[in-house]
């Protein structure tokens, strides 16, 4: 039998990402984002969603691009420190010794340690409530050649050691438990 409990998210779970910002060095910055996903194939569209308190949401709102860097376990400690310490008080790069590299299509820093780096172009800015969505259409994506596959078009998303956020928590990626699709084979003999 179910029961009715009180409205809050729990649609996990969740990429734990770092998006970089800014378009000159005075106001680069990096922050935690965990309320981001695809919502478009083509063209490929993703978002964020953000406070508006946020230090990274006016720079955002005036620039119109970030870059989604995805986040593994050697990234971790410093993904976590940039969710907690703001860009006003501090430079994220250079607490976290991070290194910046220049993006291909927008003029926002690329964090060189993370293993897939997603260039965004906003196009639209919706009001919804705590946060505001910033809707953005991948402009380009670079990955660390040491996670391409053969064809060097395909990121080896296994083996890259992921982190997921789930209630509060940090994780890593679990077992693969099968590939889209694979009922059809199992259970119809197709």
């Amino acid at each position: 039998m179910k029961k009715s409990i009180s409205i809050k998210n729990l649609l996990y779970p969740l990429p734990a990402v770092m998006v970089s910002c800014g378009a000159n060095e005075l106001e680069h910055n990096i922050i935690t984002v965990s309320w981001t996903g695809t919502v478009c194939s083509q063209p490929l569209m993703v978002y964020i969603s953000l406070r508006k308190e946020r230090h990274s949401h006016q720079i955002i709102s005036r620039n119109k691009e970030f870059v989604i860097n995805l986040v593994n376990k050697d990234l971790m400690p410093a993904m976590d420190w940039c969710g907690v310490y703001s860009g006003k008080n501090f430079n994220k790069f250079v607490e976290m010794k991070l290194t910046k590299e220049k993006a291909q299509k927008v003029n926002v820093p690329l964090i060189a340690e993370s293993p897939v780096n997603i260039e965004c172009q906003v196009t639209e800015i919706k009001e919804l409530g705590t946060h505001d969505l910033f809707l953005a259409e991948v402009v380009a994506i670079n990955a660390n050649q040491a996670f391409l596959r053969e064809n060097e078009q395909t990121v080896d998303l296994e083996n890259a050691d992921l982190i997921h956020y789930t209630g509060g928590f940090y994780y890593s990626q679990g077992e693969k438990l099968g590939k889209f699709g694979f009922t059809l084979k199992k259970y119809f003999f197709l």
